[in-house]
């Protein structure tokens, strides 16, 4: 009796590729603009001296792009690989709009 593979009934060659070209697209640009975006954000809410919130902010946003890049190929689909990086950055950008509205702000 031999054995036989049976044809795997996931998506063909050439969707497979597309989905991991827009999975490697989502992560590149997804992931940057998140992280630039918490960048912004901590640069201007650490409570440290404004050059040393700049740098610990532009460290963390090297774990947070990585963070994105991980969870956009671990995601079960794009859209939620996609819902995953939107709702962050839309957190973030609400913070930064208030951080940025109140920078002006004596204290």
């Amino acid at each position: 009796m031999t054995d036989t593979i049976k044809p795997s009934a996931g998506p063909s060659r050439g969707r497979y590729r597309v989905m991991v070209a827009a999975r490697t697209l989502l992560a590149i640009f997804g992931g940057y603009g998140l992280a630039a975006i918490a960048t912004a954000f901590l640069s201007l809410t650490l409570p440290l001296d404004r050059s040393e919130a700049v740098a610990s902010a532009t460290l963390a946003s090297f774990a947070i792009m990585a963070g994105a890049v991980i969870w956009v190929f671990s995601a079960r689909s794009l859209g939620r690989a996609a819902i995953g990086l939107a709702l962050p950055a839309l957190c973030l950008g609400a913070g930064l709009w208030l951080a940025l509205g109140s920078a002006g702000q004596p204290a």
